[in-house]
């Protein structure tokens, strides 16, 4: 078992971080993007002892990285599909994850509540499979319930007709957190990850990409980033930079990501005061629907529709929002309601087509990751799944390595690798309890001697969390804070807009920037607005 080298919180002042990037130096791997895959890839990179440098246009996990349904999981829908192969994988690499970060990711046991007679023996044959797929990387057995013990686990469940049900053993994380975390941890390694911070043009040298020019985005200030390897984890996005570099060495390219819109809805735990997760394998239109307590709140989701056109803050469509509520009254005593509604967020996946694909069905594209290697040697990697990061960086450097980019350095670096804030003894808070001090692991002592920190603002956001936020984790802006350092923003976008000024007042002492108070308000009033 390793842990991270830092002992205390690194501090992460701008000035700092931006002289680091103006050095003139060649580093052995330039990342393009932080959300989970690019920063897997500065990990296990500066891990095995690489120079790594990272640069995010936003900030981390600003996109994708911080909308998912919040479940570590090997993909039940998927092993319908007959995916064995990325079944097998996400399950081992479930069990890696909440064993390096478990004040982040933990076990969750899912209630599966049959109304047919053949449900349960079916649903629960299929998931006595999934543990078997799992092995020794297994987190509980399988087990068949019988009506009252279903309802003991999912109390306000539809009762008409209930005949039982099938409860299995998933995760659960909080991704925007687990995010910051391995940001962090590539930094206690040596490497220089920055937020904020745009690519605008790759550097070519001899029809070979040799690194890219960045920009501060509050200052305008350029930086030419010199690298070895340069690897493209920009997300849904990864076609643009792959478009770049086919521009300058004159060879077009076809895109590879047909976006899927993923929608969220947030309301109160009284809909399902439970510690299990409810799970439907099948809804009318043959959709998964989940039902997750996270962080004191209840998420119902989620969605899978196609998207032509890659915004940073999607909307949700009318009809998903209608979907959602509907298929949940179907198997809730009390249904939400449009006014029941604490926030609605959407995440772009990004899903790999073939060529020639229009991408039109996101049901037979890829949800298995992809890498790929340019003429020029400029790495890609898009698709893939949260669970999957830390092998997804893996595949990239065994890329990097067998193209010449790098010269080759022995696996497996992070896979015992606690990432900061990892607390040293047992867990005892779960990741659907409401948030606080606990999220913080090892680390709630140095925040704890803060100012502020008997100062709640509301939501059980301290000043002292906000004071820690800009010291050691990167925030800039209010919604740095409120979305991914604290998840106010997911949980009840209406508290969070409440709380906007106070957060931007103590971020304005600490950091003497603009913090976009008026940007935050606005995205807080985009997060409280159903569609009708």
């Amino acid at each position: 078992m390793t842990t991270a080298p830092a002992a205390a919180p690194l501090p992460t002042r701008r000035a700092d971080l931006l002289n680091r990037l103006a050095e003139p130096r060649q580093y052995d791997l330039a990342v393009i993007g932080g959300g989970a895959t690019g920063l897997g890839v500065a990990v296990d990179a500066a891990a095995r002892g690489f120079s790594v440098v990272l640069v995010d246009s936003h900030d981390f996990a600003k996109g994708t990285s911080s909308r998912a349904t919040k479940l570590v999981h090997g993909g039940v829908r998927y092993l319908a599909q007959g995916n064995i192969a990325l079944v097998r994988e996400a399950l081992h690499e479930r069990t890696t994850l909440l064993h390096n970060a478990p004040h982040l990711a933990q076990p969750l046991p899912f209630v599966m509540p049959s109304y047919r007679f053949w449900e349960t023996p079916f649903y629960g044959a299929g998931l006595m499979a999934y543990d078997a797929l799992a092995g020794k990387a297994g987190l509980g057995a399988t087990q068949f319930l019988g009506r009252d013990h279903t309802l003991a686990c999912l109390p306000t469940v539809r009762t008409q007709g209930l005949k039982g049900g099938v409860k299995y053993w998933d995760g659960q994380f909080d991704d925007a957190r687990l995010a910051l975390a391995l940001a962090r941890t590539a930094a206690s390694l040596g490497a220089l990850v920055v937020n904020y911070c745009p690519a605008r043009a790759l550097v070519h040298e001899g029809g070979k990409v040799a690194g890219f020019v960045c920009e501060d985005a509050a200052s305008g200030r350029q930086f030419t980033v010199r690298a070895r390897a340069v690897v493209n984890a920009t997300g849904v996005w990864v076609d643009g930079l792959r478009q770049m570099d086919g521009e300058a060495i004159g060879r077009p390219v076809k895109p590879i990501v047909a976006p899927s819109q993923g929608v969220h809805i947030v309301v109160d735990r009284e809909f399902l005061p439970s510690d299990h997760a409810l799970m439907v394998p099948k809804t009318a239109d043959g959709r998964v629907l989940f039902a997750v307590p996270w962080l004191g709140k209840l998420i119902l989701g989620t969605t899978d529709s196609p998207r032509q056109d890659i915004v940073r803050e999607p909307e949700p469509f009318r009809e998903e929002v209608r979907f959602i509520l509907e298929e949940s009254a179907r198997y809730l005593t009390r249904a939400p309601q449009r006014e029941d509604i604490r926030s609605v967020w959407v995440g772009l996946r990004p899903l790999v087509k073939p060529q020639d694909d229009d991408g039109d069905n996101t049901k037979s594209l890829s949800r298995e990751h992809t890498v790929l290697t340019s003429r020029s040697g400029l790495v890609t990697v898009t698709g893939g799944k949260w669970t999957t990061y830390r092998a997804m960086a893996e595949d990239v450097l065994q890329k990097c390595f067998t193209t010449g980019l790098l010269a080759e350095k022995p696996a497996g670096a992070t896979n015992h690798l606690l990432l900061v804030g990892t607390p040293a003894g047992p867990v005892r808070h779960r990741i659907s309890d409401p948030q606080g001090l606990h999220s913080y692991g090892s680390e709630a002592e140095a925040l704890q001697a803060l100012p502020g920190a008997d100062e709640e603002l509301g939501g059980r956001l301290t000043t002292a969390m906000v004071r820690f936020a800009a010291r050691h984790e990167y925030a800039r802006t209010v919604e740095d804070v409120l979305a991914r350092r604290c998840r106010l923003l997911f949980l009840d976008a209406r508290q969070a807009a409440e709380l906007a000024p106070a957060v931007a007042q103590i971020l304005r002492e600490e950091l003497g920037a603009d913090p976009q108070l008026d940007a935050f308000v606005a995205l807080a009033r985009q997060y409280m607005q159903v569609p009708a």
